[in-house]
């Protein structure tokens, strides 16, 4: 009997495990107890019984049930933003509806959760044939990875980070996200020890396949087996969506993150909404509150903030005939979610002048790939100003 682990810990990345679980052999439904009840670890698990609070476990199941052959657990480590835990609890009852048996383990609960989780995890990581992971950058998957070599190893889609993995891998460059200054600090100097080794583990080597499912387009490093994500259970499962007059407008967690200067993200943001006729912003789960609020009280736009991720929203509906991004996965991946529907996807460049002085080097080069490798369905937009100050204008 041979089981497969997932570790998620954003929305989309549970999105893509069940992209990647509809293009293997279906589930079978995974018997399902009610959220609250008390789940018994089997015998020689070393997993104890769990209590799921009903308030954050939105599936049920332990990482170390007797399952099926092949069959697929969702393990949900658990962040701490309200916008992202919500999303997730959504998505974790879709896994459920699809008959995999989701986990859901509070990685982040203050004190002791660490210890807690590599504790209950390491035994069910070092029997799994398979192991899935959306985010090969994340510090807490790299530490589970140190505790075992799985046979098969695949990485799904977590955002623009599938492609900076698959050139970083295949120069044999250490992990490194792309917005982030190459400079080493004290953290990343106490960390750089699982670093290396959970590189190593999600290299291809003698005994161990690795697969990249991805819907972008990245170069196979080399021993490395590309997998193309269409969003077929997307499409399979909901739409096709009523669509609107106008257009709607993306939201980027850039000004977050310190690539983009949170200026001219506003001042872009509403000319593209005069320029499109745009009523509703989508906001990423990361975008802050106040920057939020500016942009509805100087834009006058809608702000929403989607309860599941943006493929699945813009798929059920309804959504604008024009869908204008600036450049992140969705670029890619609207494309295929809305397939046949008649729906156009417009991204934005991004110009040098609205980087801010903390963006890495590399920002300006990656956030270019990105709209560069866009689908040919898509759009692409120019801001032009003669100033800062002016009125932009779209091209």
């Amino acid at each position: 009997m041979t089981t497969q682990l997932a570790f998620v810990e954003s929305p989309v990345q549970l999105l893509n495990v069940l992209e990647w679980a509809h293009t293997q052999t279906a589930p079978r439904s995974a018997a399902a107890e009610p959220v609250g009840t008390t789940d018994g670890a089997p015998a020689g698990s070393g997993l104890p019984a769990q209590t799921a609070p009903a308030s954050t476990a939105p599936g049920t199941g332990d990482p170390a049930d007797a399952k099926p052959a092949e069959a697929l657990t969702v393990v949900v480590l658990s962040p701490t933003d309200p916008m992202s835990r919500g999303q997730l609890r959504r998505m974790a009852q879709l896994a459920r509806d699809q008959g995999l048996t989701v986990h859901w383990q509070e990685a982040r609960g203050g004190r002791g959760a660490l210890v807690r989780t590599l504790r209950r995890l390491a035994r069910p990581l070092r029997s799994a044939e398979r192991v899935i992971i959306g985010d090969p950058f994340s510090r807490y998957v790299q530490l589970l990875l140190t505790l075992f070599a799985p046979r098969h190893l695949t990485v799904v889609d977590d955002g623009t980070a599938t492609m900076e993995f698959a050139a970083q891998l295949g120069r044999g460059e250490r992990l490194v996200r792309w917005h982030r200054k190459g400079s080493l600090g004290p953290r990343e100097l106490v960390l750089a020890p699982v670093t290396t080794l959970a590189r190593r583990r999600l290299a291809p080597a003698r005994g161990r396949t690795v697969e990249i499912f991805t819907s972008l387009p990245v170069e196979a490093p080399e021993g490395v087996t590309v997998t193309e994500n269409a969003y077929a259970w997307t499409r399979d499962t909901f739409g096709p969506p009523l669509l609107t007059g106008g257009a709607d407008l993306v939201g980027t967690s850039l000004v977050e993150t310190g690539v983009v200067d949170a200026d001219h993200y506003a001042r872009v943001v509403s000319e593209l909404a005069r320029a499109h006729g745009a009523t509703r912003y989508f906001a990423h789960r990361r975008e802050s509150a106040e920057k939020l609020h500016r942009i509805a009280v100087e834009t006058g736009l809608q702000v929403v903030r989607p309860e599941l991720p943006l493929e699945l929203i813009a798929r059920r509906g309804p959504i604008g005939r024009t869908v204008v991004s600036f450049p992140s996965t969705v670029v890619h991946t609207l494309p295929l979610a809305l397939a046949g529907t008649g729906v156009k996807v417009a991204v934005i460049d991004i110009a040098p002048e609205w980087l801010r002085a903390t963006a890495s080097p590399r920002a300006q080069g990656f956030l270019s790939g990105i709209t560069g490798t866009a689908a040919h369905e898509v759009d692409r937009l120019t801001a032009r100003a003669s100033h800062p100050a002016d009125r932009l204008e779209f091209g």
